[in-house]
């Protein structure tokens, strides 16, 4: 039986997420703002104002302003090109807002963290908020904040020269998301599923996670937690991983999965 959720927990490892995140970035000066950061075309400065942009429309979603922030969000960054996915958006964003010190960005992204706890701490773990991909439950958006923020803090790490160590808290509310999020990967996708899909990851103190339906597997994904979440953070090609996939659709997952937000 797979732990149950509750919004306390993600609220909880979402803290400490960002802790980890803002004991990398606390002390930089404006040189270590200007590092490149894993992400192409990113400095960690701009890293950190994705995550205060995101953080923001997070707060606006659950304090019932949505429509107007995506407006206003809409208006920053004007008429996008024909064909642009959510990634290019992402970048388009940034752009509008570059070109201030790493104290301010520190500032901005420090408290829309902050503002964004409240927020989500305020919501009951059902309650449906809308979000880029749909109204999600309350909980879901919090996962997807901690997802995201995992990703970057990675990214920032990277920028960095250094290496976190992974912790079990985080990274089984991520790997779940990318579990659930599947069917929504393939039909966004244009792709039909055969199957269920199950994960037998194993866990970064060696225990074994397990998701799965009520249906028997179709395909099965097995292999450390930790390249499976980086897969779907599309940090890591499936080649370079220890997983391993077996049947119907396991190409296809591997290619598919991903943390949406």
């Amino acid at each position: 039986m797979q732990p149950t959720q509750t919004m306390d927990g993600i609220l909880a490892a979402l803290a400490e997420q960002v802790d980890e995140l803002d004991g990398l970035v606390c002390d930089l000066d404006e040189a270590g703002f200007a590092l490149p950061s894993r992400c192409p075309d990113w400095s960690i400065s701009d890293v950190l104002v994705h995550l205060a942009q995101t953080n923001e429309m997070t707060v606006a979603s659950a304090e019932g302003r949505f429509t107007e922030e995506a407006a206003a969000f809409g208006n920053r960054v004007g008429t996008a090109p024909p064909g642009v996915n959510v990634d290019d958006l992402a970048g388009l964003a940034v752009a509008t807002d570059r070109g201030r010190s790493g104290k301010e960005v520190y500032d901005r992204w420090w408290a829309s963290s902050t503002a964004k706890a409240a927020a989500l701490g305020a919501c009951e773990a059902g309650t449906r908020l809308p979000w880029v991909a749909g109204d999600l439950a309350a909980i879901t958006l919090a996962i997807t904040r901690l997802a995201e923020t995992w990703i970057h803090t990675g990214d920032v790490a990277a920028g960095l020269g250094g290496e976190l160590t992974p912790a079990a808290d985080r990274l089984r509310p991520i790997a779940r998301l990318a579990w659930r999020t599947l069917p929504y990967a393939f039909t966004r996708a244009g792709k039909a599923m055969s199957g269920p899909v199950a994960l037998r990851l194993t866990a970064p103190d060696g225990t074994t996670w397990e998701f799965d339906s009520d249906e028997p597997a179709a395909t099965i994904i097995s292999g450390p937690a930790l390249d499976f979440c980086l897969v779907a953070a599309r940090r890591l090609a499936p080649s370079e991983t220890a997983l391993v996939a077996t049947g119907s659709d396991g190409a296809a997952v591997l290619d598919l999965v991903r943390t949406f937000a």
